[in-house]
């Protein structure tokens, strides 16, 4: 309602649009919850009655639902903004993605304390209390497979680990092409194979700060920066790579991620992260080399680009540059590697609309045995998607309803405002002074006893 208000106040010609496209995705949102809960064939022919305006907009872009209901050029680009999430340009993302983004938000944005780190944490620790094992720096090499069903993996050391059932969150590119390999694939899938086209692949820039970024004008919100409003004509440019380096940079992201969780503060310092798009093709050269063992040409190009993202961010956040105690940039092969993402892919499959939904990657694959959960699969996109898939994957193996995998029960999710960390509990409020102290100040840390067995609320 907040944001209605405000887009309306703003845009008064625009009022019955504003009301149509929030109104419109926001049907789109509640058809889709009820197309995820299809049991069989019945429900599959009513679908198209119970979701008429999903199936009304499927085959559409979101450019095409944004064109429908405003004229303003203005506006248009402010409901394109977020596009970034899912990382296509308007004119090519699926209407149905696009208006999943913009749903999320609708309620707000959340935060969980202790950084993203906190959501793997709490599920190796549900992992581990169900007799489970993780294992890290342990590479897969090989799905092994045996008459046609998937028995097991081989690891990079040669040890066999056996299984009725594997399980795969990488894209399909890692999973069928590395860990299977395309001759052992049927013509169908090696075809859909060969056909997938991968999301976007970005620069990354990780910051701390000795500064007081809400006095510079940063909240805890996500910040997006276009240089004008054509934001199709945007995407195109940073896509092509023609953008790089050059002055301005044409869309910047921007957070400040100790502004939503204070307590991750380290002696008085702010974190704040930023990102821009590129391709892959512009790295490529060095796709090869050794990680930490890079050429000097590639240290002197990520340098030259962090100077020059930094240089557009001094827009917003003026003089930040001299105000930096440590920055580090990340580029589409540091996401390969660390990733394991096919071409620094970040959301896997793009969300076209030839690849969401019934088009992705099904979880079920043409191997017995093997199962593929992740973004690039039909449970939908981002960590709420890809957490919904493995969610889905578990169902269909198990044979169960929904409800019966969510069953550990525990406290209550506690949300605290962000914008007014005054009002949190005393004992976050210990946490948040002791991360503006000076050196040799206690620190919360995340593998402490304390993470181990608290249950983290959510800021």
């Amino acid at each position: 309602e907040r944001l209605a208000d405000r887009l309306k106040a703003r845009f008064p010609a625009e009022q019955a649009g504003i009301d149509g496209y929030l109104e419109t995705i926001d049907k789109m949102h509640h058809e889709l919850n009820n197309a995820a809960q299809i049991r069989g064939a019945g429900d599959i022919l009513r679908l198209p009655l119970n979701a008429r305006t999903l199936a009304r907009w499927a085959w559409r872009t979101g450019q095409d639902l944004i064109d429908h209901h405003v004229s303003d050029p203005l506006l248009k680009a402010i409901l394109a903004t977020q596009s970034g999430d899912h990382g296509l340009p308007p004119s090519q993302v699926s209407a149905a993605v696009h208006g999943a983004v913009v749903h999320h938000y609708f309620t707000g944005g959340y935060y969980p304390l202790g950084g993203g780190y906190a959501i793997p944490k709490a599920f190796i620790r549900a992992l581990k209390r169900a007799g489970g094992e993780i294992r890290v720096r342990t590479r897969v090499d090989e799905i092994m497979l045996e008459d046609g069903r998937a028995i097991g993996v081989r690891l990079a050391d040669g040890q066999e680990i056996r299984a009725r059932h594997v399980v795969s969150n990488a894209d399909p590119e890692v999973t069928f092409g590395q860990l299977i390999g395309r001759q052992h694939l049927g013509r169908r899938l090696r075809r859909k194979l060969d056909g997938a086209s991968y999301s976007v692949t970005c620069l990354s820039l990780f910051m701390a700060v000795d500064m007081d970024v809400r006095a510079a004008g940063l909240d805890s919100g996500n910040m997006w920066l276009y240089q004008n409003s054509d934001v199709n004509g945007i995407y195109r440019q940073m896509l092509g790579g023609g953008s790089l380096g050059e002055t301005p940079p044409p869309a910047l992201f921007l957070t400040a991620t100790t502004l939503k969780d204070p307590t991750k503060m380290h002696k008085g310092h702010h974190t704040l992260e930023a990102f821009t798009f590129t391709n892959y093709e512009t790295f490529s050269r060095w796709d090869g080399s050794q990680v930490e063992k890079r050429p000097a040409d590639y240290a002197a190009f990520k340098s030259r680009l962090a100077d020059w993202m930094l240089a557009g961010l001094e827009k917003v956040v003026p003089d930040l540059r001299q105000k930096l105690v440590f920055c580090e940039l990340g580029t589409p092969l540091t996401n390969a590697y660390y990733l394991n993402a096919t071409r620094g892919n970040l959301y896997g499959l793009d969300k076209s609309r030839f690849r969401v939904g019934p088009l992705a990657f099904p979880y079920r694959t043409e191997f017995d045995g093997l199962w593929m959960c992740g973004a690039s699969t039909a449970g939908g996109h981002g960590v709420m998607g890809a957490t919904a898939s493995g969610l889905g994957v578990a169902r269909q193996m198990l044979k169960c309803r929904p409800a019966e995998l969510l069953t550990a029960g525990g406290p209550d999710i506690e949300i605290y405002p962000a914008e007014a960390p005054e009002l949190w509990p005393e004992r976050l409020q210990q946490r948040i002074r002791r991360g503006h102290s000076g050196p040799g100040h206690l620190t919360f840390e995340p593998d402490s006893a304390e993470f181990e067995e608290t249950d983290l609320p959510v800021g």
